[in-house]
């Protein structure tokens, strides 16, 4: 049986220096807001090209944070492509602003930045671009509607660590920026957790605060804030694996660079472009008939999964409030698109099997 993914053998090369970190952190007795975030924060912010990073909680906090530290008007509208995770939409419920839907390019599934400005409006404050899958989406566009019409953007970079755009990594366009260390993540951790990259010093000391309850100083609150910090032990193990991100991400690279020469062209593959440094968090093929495909591939001993199964507006936590209206590249996309094992775990000669079981449906 070849796993969609199986974090034991993800992460067993890491095991002796995660249980190094574990004894040091145990040793030291302290737990939240210590020396491994210091050192982790630095570290990953120096990674991405940025001034600050701000750990915290998860991915689903970090773009949250991201947004209340605008202080940005209730009721205001922020645009978020219509295929992106739940979590991309639940930020900005939380924040008590508007998600304003569009629509993905078919090619890339990433927003389409040509559908951007028709869904501006006089409520409009930001745009948060959703870098899907490990593929950036495309900046330039994104910024300079942006900069023309005044819009923060807050890129969610949950699938992108160390991807790139014309060279410039994510997490360094907009001026607030959110990360997931999910464990499934190209830098996963062992537990659910996040950060915040910003060039900003301002909204990074603001992040600081409202990770930590609305503190700056502790038991004296400035504002209403969350319980949302990215514990040492976490910190510790995102610090280990950083030092072997570029590795990760080239070995998924050389993965997909098998997919994409062996699987045939009955099946849409992920788009390959220039200036385009993609990581591949997710490897993912669309087919019309992609259930009967997932259980074919079941059945020859290959699990796979679907991301995502649903799309945004026909989740009935969010049917209320994003209304009927229709999003059919979304859902041309969620119908048909299914994710092929590609992991740090994964050898070659699993790929080459995949690729060819593949080849035989019919």
């Amino acid at each position: 049986m070849i796993e969609y993914e199986n974090l034991s053998k993800t992460n067993r090369s890491f095991l002796a220096d995660y249980k190094k970190a574990f004894a040091d952190v145990a040793k030291k007795g302290y737990y939240i807001l210590g020396q491994n975030l210091d050192k982790f924060e630095n570290e990953f912010a120096d990674y991405c090209g940025a001034s600050h990073c701000i750990g915290v909680a998860s991915g689903l906090d970090a773009l949250i944070i991201s947004l209340k530290i605008f202080r940005i008007r209730p009721g205001s509208e922020v645009i978020v492509p219509s295929n992106t995770y739940i979590a991309s939409i639940l930020s900005i419920i939380h924040s008590g602003l508007v998600p304003v839907l569009v629509e993905p390019d078919i090619k890339t599934y990433n927003i389409d930045p040509e559908k951007i400005e028709n869904a501006v409006t006089s409520r409009t404050t930001a745009i948060m671009p959703v870098h899907l899958y490990g593929k950036m989406c495309d900046m330039d566009a994104i910024m300079e509607i942006a900069k023309r019409r005044r819009l923060k953007v807050i890129e969610d970079c949950a699938q992108a660590h160390g991807s790139r755009y014309k060279k410039k990594k994510a997490g360094t366009f907009g001026r607030c920026n959110a990360f997931s260390f999910y464990p499934t993540k190209n830098l996963g951790a062992l537990g659910d957790a996040g950060a915040i990259v910003t060039n900003d010093p301002e909204l990074a000391a603001q992040a600081k605060i409202f990770r930590n309850y609305g503190s700056g100083i502790k038991y004296y609150n400035e504002v209403v804030g969350y319980n949302s910090r990215l514990d040492e032990l976490q910190a510790a193990f995102l610090s280990v694996k950083l030092k072997k991100l570029d590795e990760i991400n080239n070995y998924k690279r050389k993965l997909a660079a098998i997919y994409l020469k062996k699987i045939k062209d009955d099946f849409i593959k992920p788009v390959v472009q220039n200036d385009y440094h993609d990581i591949y968090h997710i490897f993912n093929i669309r087919h019309p008939q992609r259930d009967k495909l997932k259980k074919y591939l079941m059945d020859q001993g290959i699990k796979t999964e679907i991301h995502y199964p649903v799309p945004p507006h026909k989740q009935k936590a969010l049917r209320d409030l994003l209304g009927d209206k229709s999003y059919p590249v979304s859902e041309a996309i969620h119908a048909s698109t299914l994710s092929l094992p590609i992991s740090y775990g994964h050898t070659q000669k699993d790929i080459y099997e995949v690729a060819e079981k593949i080849n035989g449906f019919k």
